[in-house]
């Protein structure tokens, strides 16, 4: 494929993994504030599937996925501090990552460091960040602290564990089966609860002498809000961030003030990386966090760019463990 040739997948309507489409497309040189980014790896994630689906509405119709590592190959005019050669990482909010290139806004990029591959770039910019700021600046985390974390086995909960253990919290994860028991287990969860094995919310009060968690980060959604409701302590949060399972609805402020004076946030991530000083000082915290192995990061599935509708049905199946990537 010529270096003007993208492959891309996109969407026209909204609708499930079937909606999405593949076609070649020529680009044209990158236009004021633009570089061509060639894909070397691309992650794959949740919000994808939200894009998809219409559950986050987007103008149709667009490319798909956010996160992506690569090299610059031209540079549109005054663009300063990137040059043709520049290994670059990108996790949006500009969609599009689906694709062997693209012209993006330079801007929207962070400079991969050298002790970081593509690979793990696209693995864990965008988890890494979203952790970044659910742990350190959305939940403000404090040693110590009980911390209830669900879905601990997937690509943002695995990551959610080691961050936590990292800055000395004691972790109660939630699985879904026992193999992802055992992966949360390896990344320090204290303990693991098997959902239809066990009932979330008392064993979490058992295992915090009846006090509850001062945290529940919560990225499941509609199936686990209940217990996550029954496992928080007095006056502590829930971190509403993902909808795995559909969305949250019907919150009410009644039953927040019957449990304990709850507090409740449904964070987003661009909220925490709205300007260019908050985005290079998250993105290099978790860059830190890797580099000293705090964080490590288990590509547990890798897809070619033309396998991306078994991807999502993968993904939406919860077949996946740890992040997964697309490789064009």
């Amino acid at each position: 494929m010529s270096s003007d040739t993208s492959r891309r997948a996109f969407i026209r309507a909204f609708g499930g993994p079937d909606a999405i489409e593949l076609e070649d497309v020529v680009l044209p040189r990158p236009g004021p504030g633009e570089v061509r980014m060639r894909h070397t790896a691309i992650g794959l994630n949740f919000i994808d599937t939200y894009h998809r689906s219409g559950l986050y509405p987007i103008e149709l119709p667009s490319g798909l996925g956010v996160e992506a590592a690569g090299v610059v190959e031209a540079v549109g005019e005054g663009v300063i501090g990137f040059v043709v050669g520049d290994r670059v990482c990108t996790f949006g909010p500009e969609r599009g990552a689906y694709a062997s290139a693209r012209n993006i806004a330079a801007s929207a990029l962070l400079k991969t460091p050298g002790n970081v591959s593509d690979e793990l770039a696209a693995a864990a910019l965008l988890k890494g960040c979203t952790v970044e700021f659910l742990v350190e600046r959305c939940a403000f985390v404090k040693p110590g602290e009980h911390i209830l974390v669900h879905a601990a086995a997937g690509g943002v909960g695995l990551l959610l564990v080691q961050w936590l253990k990292a800055i000395g919290a004691h972790v109660i994860g939630t699985v879904s089966t026992e193999e992802k028991a055992r992966l949360a287990r390896d990344a320090g969860a204290d303990h693991v609860i098997v959902y239809g094995k066990e009932d979330v919310a008392p064993q979490v009060r058992e295992l915090t002498g009846g006090q509850g968690v001062r945290v529940s980060f919560d990225g499941v959604g509609k199936d686990t809000w209940a217990a996550s409701l029954d496992s928080v302590g007095r006056r502590g949060l829930i971190v509403s961030y993902g909808n795995a399972s559909g969305p949250v609805t019907g919150v009410a402020l009644g039953q927040l003030a019957a449990k304990g004076s709850l507090f409740v946030t449904r964070p987003v991530l661009f909220d925490y990386y709205r300007n260019p000083a908050e985005r290079e000082a998250g993105s290099a915290r978790m860059f830190e966090m890797l580099a000293s192995g705090a964080l490590t990061v288990s590509i547990g599935q890798r897809y070619p760019l033309d396998d991306i509708v078994q991807a999502h049905i993968d993904l939406e199946a919860r077949k996946t463990i740890g992040s997964t990537i697309l490789l064009p």
